[in-house]
């Protein structure tokens, strides 16, 4: 690629294999992309040593996932990374969808003001792994094992026990906790022979990274049918180093060696951009879609999270966004458990939570899929009356889907949330993730999120109290109180959360929503607590003792 130059991180060799001891490691995670360098800077970030491994010794070749929406920018903020990649990237707001050669639909991902962070940024995953493999570097509760390769996992009731096949020959490491990030062909799923079940789209699209430049504005462009890629879909979007990535739909009986070469490639840029417009390309590929997931993201004293747990078509970004959202879910319990604040139990929520957000997904992409790729006359021409409909009729829009993007989906049915009494007074129910609202802290602005930090936070409207902190047990919560310790001098806080003088909120350490309440009350925060925690709350009263 001319615009861009490879980094190497060089291989070295660990001081157990040089010494020949074996080690037993709290976490080892498997994979260094996007989703595994995230779970070590989040379980470092909760104070667990982190092993990585992984058989290469770069970044990711080509563009693969580029669009990251708000909530995992708010995650990556979290760990300190999301302005680096804000900065690097594109922000865009604004889809435009068209059919043939008209506007049919257009959308606004953030709609209102007084966000910190927009709804989505474009950016190569090369630059993406780069910024969380310097992070991962300066963190010295992490260490970065490059050619390093996973050749067998055994489990053991209290451990994993992995070898590994690096330059220097094999060597036998431990894990209390392996979590595998290794991608959509995960070794380590077959390696704990789970199942891993869904569909495969007969439909084959081209990828193409282009050097350009062009007056396409900064927003996600879709063509249906457009006159210069006939019967086909065509997906457009700018990119860092003004690269712009190109999605050609090329239908199932593409042959996709033929499609790649350069003399077929161009061609089909050429048809689109015009015959004056410069350009370049930088990366090719062709991909094959399936939305699938494994049976269960726990599998003994392993962990799935992104491709290695879940599939879904690239339409709506689901991929990379919803990885991310995992090990959200999972680094503040694998913490609690290794602190000895919860039971292993605790774990089985991640597979509840995060399998009910997969499936979620997999009906949103398979419903896009579906539309984009219309596999009866009758479903195109459903399609195509929506499409034409659409740009003179409100009422067709909502059903214009061209991959809607990815939103955090809410763990409506987690056993973790406290029932909800107050399903009338609006605000953030139990199981969505926090609202962020722009505020004020000694008299400076500042974001709501930010308050909430990585442990449990109880926020309080108007309470009038000089506690600092609500206990029980092993667990602990800062107590926030609105008025007290932050303002909210536009009010946008408490209209966001529905709230009123007394109104209360639990969050979790992924700062989702446990818990709410009209009221104050100590003993309901602590039950709640508890119960997000994964603890009988029956035995609340032998804790705090």
């Amino acid at each position: 690629m001319a615009s861009y130059i490879y980094p190497k991180f060089g291989y070295r060799r660990s001081l157990e294999q040089a010494e020949g001891i074996v080690k037993r490691h709290p976490i080892v995670v498997i994979g260094a992309g996007p989703i595994g360098l995230t779970a070590a800077l989040d379980c470092a970030a909760r104070g667990q040593p982190v092993v990585v491994l992984d058989d290469n010794d770069t970044v990711s070749i080509g563009s693969r996932a580029v669009c990251y929406a708000k909530r995992p920018l708010e995650i990556w903020d979290r760990l300190d990374c999301a302005a680096p990649m804000v900065d690097r990237g594109v922000s865009w707001n604004v889809g435009r969808v068209f059919f043939q050669d008209q506007l049919s639909y257009e959308f606004d991902l953030l709609p209102e003001a007084d966000h910190q962070w927009p709804a989505m940024i474009n950016l190569q995953q090369y630059h993406l792994e780069e910024i969380l493999v310097a992070k991962c570097r300066a963190n010295p509760l992490i260490e970065l094992r490059w050619k390093h390769r996973l050749i067998s996992l055994k489990q053991a009731a209290d451990h994993a026990t992995l070898a590994v096949e690096t330059p220097d020959g094999i060597f036998t490491m431990e894990a209390q906790w392996v979590i595998a990030c290794d991608g959509a062909n995960s070794d380590v799923r077959k390696m704990v022979g789970a199942e891993f079940t869904g569909q495969f789209f007969q439909d084959r699209f081209l990828i193409a990274d282009v050097a350009m430049k062009a007056d396409f504005p900064t927003e996600r462009w879709f063509w249906f049918d457009p006159p210069f890629h006939r019967g086909q879909s065509v997906l457009l979007h700018r990119q860092a180093d003004k690269i712009w990535r190109i999605d050609f739909q090329l239908g199932w009986d593409a042959d996709p060696d033929e499609e790649k070469r350069p003399e077929r490639v161009i061609p089909r840029i050429r048809a689109m951009l015009g015959e004056e417009t410069e350009f370049a390309l930088e990366w090719v590929s062709i991909y094959q879609f399936a939305c699938r997931r494994i049976d269960n993201f726990r599998q003994g004293r392993v962990l799935f999270a992104g491709d290695a747990a879940h599939q879904v078509s690239p339409f709506g970004a689901r991929g990379a966004n919803t990885g991310v959202q995992d090990i959200d879910n999972l680094a503040w319990k694998l913490a609690m458990v290794l602190r000895g604040e919860a039971s292993e139990a605790l774990l089985d929520s991640y597979h509840e939570e995060r399998a009910y957000a997969a499936d979620d997904n997999i009906l949103n992409s398979t419903r896009a899929t579906d539309f984009i790729t219309p596999k009866t006359r009758v479903s195109r021409y459903f399609r195509d009356a929506v499409l034409e409909l659409a740009r003179h009729h409100g009422f067709a829009r909502p059903l214009v889907n061209s991959g809607r993007l990815s939103t955090p989906t809410p763990y409506a049915t987690s056993a973790l949330n406290t029932p909800d009494g107050n399903a009338m007074m609006g605000g953030v129910r139990p199981g969505t993730n926090a609202a962020d609202a722009p505020i004020t802290v000694d008299g400076k602005p500042a974001w709501f999120l930010h308050c909430l930090g990585d442990g449990f936070t109880v926020v309080a409207f108007g309470k009038e109290t000089d506690k600092t902190e609500i206990a029980v047990g092993p667990l602990k919560a800062k107590l926030i109180v609105v008025g007290r310790d932050i303002a909210d001098p536009s009010g946008l806080l408490a209209a966001r959360y529905g709230a009123s003088p007394g109104t209360t909120y639990l969050f979790r350490p992924d700062q989702y929503v446990a818990a709410r309440w009209t009221g104050f009350d100590e003993a309901s925060i602590a039950d709640a607590m508890l119960r997000a925690s994964g603890h009988d709350t029956t035995g609340r009263k032998e804790l705090a003792a």
